[in-house]
């Protein structure tokens, strides 16, 4: 798995700059992203990009097509795979109710459905698991998405410049202490509580999903701004869960208040908590920095806790009673 992680920078470029067939997106007015796990982080990151665009974004994890869709929206679904029963169903849905498709596969019955039914379909390659394989579906969607993007292309350059930077921080070939993520991955002894804000949902919820799956262990994500309402309470009394604060250079003055006075608040009750900020560029550059370093950390973290990260036999045992259902 860190080998295709250590390439992650060079497959973002490589995907970005194929040829791939752009679609027309004239009149779209609402887009559904559709997908599960790996693929559906995707959606999220989608989700925070177009966030300050006039287009309504529907982020789709289950069997649920909007009730709110119409001729002037996009369903675009993803599956690494090509086999999620959740995501092919909002296929079958979108297409039923004739709306404007797009999906993305490696293959599977999402592909053999697309060509039965003449819906745009782009192949894309699974590079050793579907949440390894991120970067390669990302950015050829980025690339076949663009004309609905509020980013210029020197902006998704920039990101895939940030990953390359970042790689000579963190990859498998700098095992030293200036390695951020093998230090956060040495700091997680308990349960992480992952606290994001608003813009920066995709980010959290990706790390969430990536130490579920590589390290084996509880996590959760809370909103900052959110968690001064409720989550915050908890705090009161002692447990083994350890609070990362994944914070924005951009974020929003109020937020920025919150953020000072939950560390005050830890700082005076005495509960250690790990800080980690966001680079500065634009918001694709910012999600991608964070998803990559994060990642890599969980990575860390499962072997340092002698664990292999890539087997996923919990969704394998669910995936195959699910499949079993008529």
């Amino acid at each position: 798995m860190h080998k295709v992680y250590d390439k992650w920078p060079e497959i973002a470029k490589e995907y970005f700059e194929k040829d791939l067939t752009k679609i027309d997106v004239d009149d779209i007015d609402h887009i559904v992203f559709a997908g599960m796990g790996g693929s559906g982080s995707i959606g999220d990151v989608f989700s925070a990009i177009l966030s300050k665009t006039k287009i309504h974004i529907s982020v789709v994890k289950g069997y649920h097509l909007p009730n709110t869709v119409n001729s002037n929206t996009l369903v675009v679904t993803t599956s690494v795979s090509g086999n999620t029963i959740e995501t092919n169903t909002i296929l079958d849905l979108a297409k039923k109710a004739k709306n404007k498709i797009i999906a993305f596969s490696s293959g599977g019955k999402m592909e053999t459905y697309c060509k039965k039914y003449k819906l745009e379909h782009q192949k894309i390659p699974l590079i050793h698991s579907p949440r390894a394989s991120f970067t390669a579906f990302l950015y050829s969607m980025l690339n076949v998405l663009d004309g609905i993007l509020p980013l210029t292309k020197n902006d998704i350059l920039e990101s895939i410049n940030s990953l390359e930077n970042l790689n000579e921080e963190i990859s498998s070939s700098n095992l030293t202490k200036n390695n951020l993520a093998l230090d956060v991955a040495y700091w997680i002894t308990g349960i992480p509580i992952i606290y994001y804000p608003w813009g920066l949902q995709a980010a959290a919820i990706r790390f969430k999903n990536s130490l579920q799956e590589n390290a084996k262990i509880h996590v959760i994500t809370e909103d900052v701004v959110e968690s001064c309402h409720n989550g915050i309470v908890s705090w009161e009394q002692p447990s083994n869960v350890q609070p990362i604060l994944l914070e924005g250079k951009d974020d929003y003055i109020t937020t920025k208040e919150r953020w000072k006075i939950l560390k005050e608040y830890f700082k005076v009750n005495g509960i250690d908590y790990k800080e980690i900020h966001s680079i500065s560029g634009n918001i694709l550059s910012k999600i991608t920095h964070f998803i990559y370093l994060l990642d890599y950390a969980s990575i860390y973290r499962a072997v340092i806790a002698k664990t292999d990260p890539s087997p996923i036999n919990s969704i394998e045992f669910l995936k195959s009673r699910i499949t079993s259902i008529k």
